[in-house]
């Protein structure tokens, strides 16, 4: 294989493929990029890089003096090109190892087999393709995918359900102490296609892709295989495991019957709860809010720090209700929702809260935060 490519194509490459790349080298081969040119294609050469759960596929334009392939270390390929200035990369090898100079530089690397690199799924061809908004899509992970679990132990809730019904798409995720449910429209969903737990990984990798690829493709092709989800995005394939499992009945746990609301300045209440949880028990970050009359107390007390209040003010005309929260997870929300104002929903001091963005149209989101014993 020599092929020669321009260092910013090869940087964009290797940039996209490293949180897919494995890391704990349990398995050597996972820790490579395969590169690939073949004879008669376009002038491209392709990578692919995967770690069994999430594979990734890209490609960028290249000189092909003879067609061929190789695994390189991902990551120290990577760390080469960062540091070369621009200008094209000559990649080759040999029956040893790989070559790879630009410039007056030029470095050896060792390779593995190619016959070691996994075979990546591919779909049926009579399988479904559905086009997804991608401006949409990303804005759905970004409502939802910190909600998303990390413990070991529930595997079920390591990703985003994906729903597709009736025109509309949606992304639920849930740790168990909150949930975080976000739904927009999309008019190529057929009336209705099977849900599908996405991997937490697969949603981090997918935000990265859509937020390099600046194509003028504007759509997401999406193809369900049996245990693997296939996203075409640009000129990249994402390859996704499913989590095969079946997803908490999400519509039961969003209260029904939460008939006291309030709104709350968004930038106004994010700060107050900074600076009010730095008084907080450090594991449980737990912050008080008692909304009355005319305004939202929010404190926080820990034995070995003290205590602290701070007041702001909201049109709150029922009973007074205080109820107790996990400060992070409310700044979390905060965080995703980008309206002036947010809107709590509370029925007393132990249910579900609801919380939602006040005059946001392109999605409809809803945040469930269960409460903390005071």
């Amino acid at each position: 294989m020599d092929v020669t490519v321009q260092r910013s194509d090869l940087l964009r490459e290797l940039r996209l493929i490293q949180p897919v790349v494995e890391r704990k080298n349990t398995i050597p081969i996972l820790a490579n990029v395969l590169l690939r040119a073949e004879a008669g294609k376009s002038s491209s050469v392709m990578f692919s890089a995967t770690d069994l759960e999430v594979a990734l596929i890209g490609s960028c334009a290249a000189e092909i003096a003879t067609p061929g392939e190789m695994t390189l270390p991902a990551r120290r390929l990577y760390d080469i090109v960062k540091a070369l200035s621009d200008g094209p990369v000559r990649l080759s090898s040999t029956a040893k190892d790989g070559k790879l100079d630009a410039g007056g530089y030029s470095a050896r690397l060792q390779t593995l087999p190619r016959e070691d690199f996994p075979v990546l799924s591919e779909p049926k061809p009579d399988a479904v393709t559905i086009a997804l908004p991608k401006a949409t899509f990303k804005g759905l992970i970004g409502r939802v995918a910190f909600a998303i679990t990390h413990e070991d132990t529930r595997y079920f809730l390591h990703g985003s359900l994906l729903v597709l019904k009736d025109g509309r798409m949606a992304l639920v995720s849930t740790d168990g102490h909150r949930l975080a449910l976000a739904s927009a429209a999309c008019p190529e969903v057929p009336v209705d296609i099977s849900n599908v737990i996405i991997p937490a990984k697969t949603l981090t990798e997918f935000d990265q892709l859509l937020s390099e690829d600046s194509g003028g493709d504007t759509t997401i092709h999406y193809t369900r295989g049996d245990n693997h989800l296939f996203f075409q995005i640009g000129s990249h394939t994402l390859i996704s495991r499913v989590i095969d499992a079946n997803f908490p009945a999400y519509e039961r746990v969003i209260p029904k019957g939460n008939d006291k609301r309030v709104e709350v300045n968004r930038a106004q209440l994010a700060s107050a709860i900074k600076r009010v949880q730095l008084m907080s028990h450090e594991r449980s970050h737990s912050v008080t809010f008692a909304f009355k009359a005319g305004e939202v107390e929010m404190s926080a007390r820990s034995a070995e720090s003290g205590e602290a209040t701070e007041s702001i003010p909201v049109e709150w005309t029922h009973e007074p209700v205080s109820v107790c929260f996990n400060a992070s997870y409310v700044l979390d929300f905060l965080g995703a929702a980008d309206t002036e104002q947010i809107a709590f929903e509370l029925k007393d001091e132990i249910t579900q809260a609801i919380v939602r963005p006040v005059g946001e149209t392109d999605y409809s989101y809803l945040y469930v935060l269960m409460p903390m014993r005071i």
